[in-house]
């Protein structure tokens, strides 16, 4: 994909260079907001008003529906930010991970963020197209349920921030004022409740697109042999007797650390190992010594002696059929290159053992749901090939981002901040629905503005000093 970021890049030029130009000579309907420039049309306004009209039966009881999945997202997003909060205050390992916890989504981002075990490559054209269809959809979808309302539409436009696009619906603010609070609930939320239509419309195209398209060529792991240790058995650490080691002389720049219990020898990373010890806690989670831990088996497992594995029941019947102490050749995919590993297999109550296994993920809430919807598409366990090649691979997670950045659009915008949709949205349920009092509202709109931000700093702030 090397020729491919040039000419993504090339692309990205010509676009912020037509921005340029257009916003250079279409001055008369232009307005500078800060730092981005709005361009008032009337396009779209037909297509509004002939939606709200046509299809009125049916937006009228999904109203309920967006209002209802405005205030799940709304929840779900405080949650996450608090869950996050928590974690990155409790668990000090959390400092090895150099990507900031709060970063705008930027072309790239996975590489500048050294990420790319986690992401796929995020080109500028998967960007503008999932940025399009994001925007459009969510600013269309405003339109038509403040029609739906009678509150009416002054202009649509588009927005420049340099190469980066947007689109905006400019409603008739008395008139929104003015509507019932279900009217405005319905509108504030209708631009998620689109974002959220088209995350399952583009799930679906991509779930079609994958199985028609790929087939699986390996498996992954996410864990070696693991166990939980006493550390009351803990003999010597790195060599040097329990008794004779200080922590103060614990390398935390090291990947692991090597422990000696009974007559066997076990590995710890280091960080983890310092709280256990600092905090005198009872147990501590190390990795045995096995064979692919030894000899640092990563990548998706391909073949063992050549021998095909697709499955993971595949890979453990595999390994069944070699005696303890047999030599195999295991073959991998490890950073877009094949590797061979050649390995003994250890013994553990009388049959070979490779020391890999996977470690189920689990996630609630919404964003559990999300995740068991991705992974009911792709099992992340399974290494897959493309059967159109380079091209396959190339839509797939050009599919795969529309999926992602539409979910994350619609639940990052149900923030109670005032520059989002749940700015709005939070203060008219305190205000109006809740308190019937507009001094109420304010007051805990602003409190929780102070405190979503004060998380906000105290992430960036931690993440900042974990990079010394």
């Amino acid at each position: 994909m090397v020729n491919f970021i040039a000419y993504d890049l090339a692309f990205m030029f010509l676009v912020t260079l037509a921005v340029f130009l257009f916003i250079k000579k279409r001055k008369t309907n232009l307005k500078k907001q800060g730092l981005m420039y709005l361009y008032y049309t009337k396009f779209g306004l037909r297509a509004i008003n002939w939606t709200s009209k046509k299809f009125a039966p049916i937006l009228k009881p999904l109203e309920y529906v967006s209002i209802s999945l405005g205030y799940i997202l709304m929840i779900s997003i405080l949650w996450l930010i608090g869950t996050t909060l928590y974690i990155y205050l409790k668990y000090p390992i959390m400092n090895t991970i150099k990507a900031p916890p709060v970063f705008p989504l930027v072309p790239y981002f996975p590489t500048i963020f050294k990420l790319e075990a986690f992401f796929p490559p995020f080109y500028f054209t998967y960007f503008i197209i999932a940025l399009i269809i994001v925007a459009v959809s969510h600013e269309f979808s405003h339109g038509v349920f403040a029609r739906l309302n009678n509150i009416r539409i002054k202009s649509t436009g588009f927005a420049f921030l340099g190469p980066i696009l947007g689109a905006f619906v400019e409603q008739d603010e008395k008139q929104m004022n003015r509507a019932k609070l279900k009217a405005q609930l319905a509108v504030l939320s209708a631009g998620v409740f689109a974002n959220i239509i088209m995350t399952l419309l583009f799930g679906l195209l991509l779930w079609i697109f994958f199985v028609s398209s790929f087939s699986p060529a390996g498996v992954y792991f996410n864990a070696y042999s693991q166990k939980i240790l006493n550390t009351s058995e803990i003999n010597s650490i790195n060599n040097i007797p329990l008794s004779e080691f200080s922590i103060s002389n614990l390398s935390t720049q090291s990947e692991f650390v090597e422990i000696s219990s009974g007559n066997k020898s076990f590995f710890a990373d280091p960080l983890v190992l310092k709280e256990t010890l600092s905090k005198n806690y009872p147990y501590l989670i190390v990795f045995e010594d096995a064979p692919a831990f030894r000899t640092k088996l990563t990548g998706a497992i391909l073949s063992i002696d050549n021998k095909s594995i697709t499955s993971h029941d595949e890979l453990r019947e595999a390994i069944l059929s070699y005696k303890p102490g047999e030599n195999i050749t295991i073959k991998t995919f490890d950073n877009d290159k094949e590797k061979t590993y050649q390995i003994t297999l250890a013994e553990r109550e009388g049959k070979a053992f490779l020391g890999v296994g996977v470690m189920p993920q689990t996630h609630s809430g919404i964003i559990g749901w999300f995740y068991n919807f991705v992974s009911s598409i792709k099992n992340p366990y399974i290494y897959y090939t493309s059967n159109l090649g380079a091209f396959g691979i190339f839509i797939y997670d050009l599919l795969w981002w529309i999926v992602i950045i539409n979910f994350f659009v619609a639940l990052f915008n149900m923030l109670p901040l005032g520059i989002l949709d749940g700015g709005r949205f939070f203060y008219l349920t305190i205000a109006q629905g809740i308190t019937k009092s507009e001094k109420i509202g304010r007051v805990a709109f602003k409190a929780i503005t102070w405190a979503i931000g004060l998380i906000f700093l105290i992430l960036m702030i931690k993440w900042f000093f974990s990079l010394f």
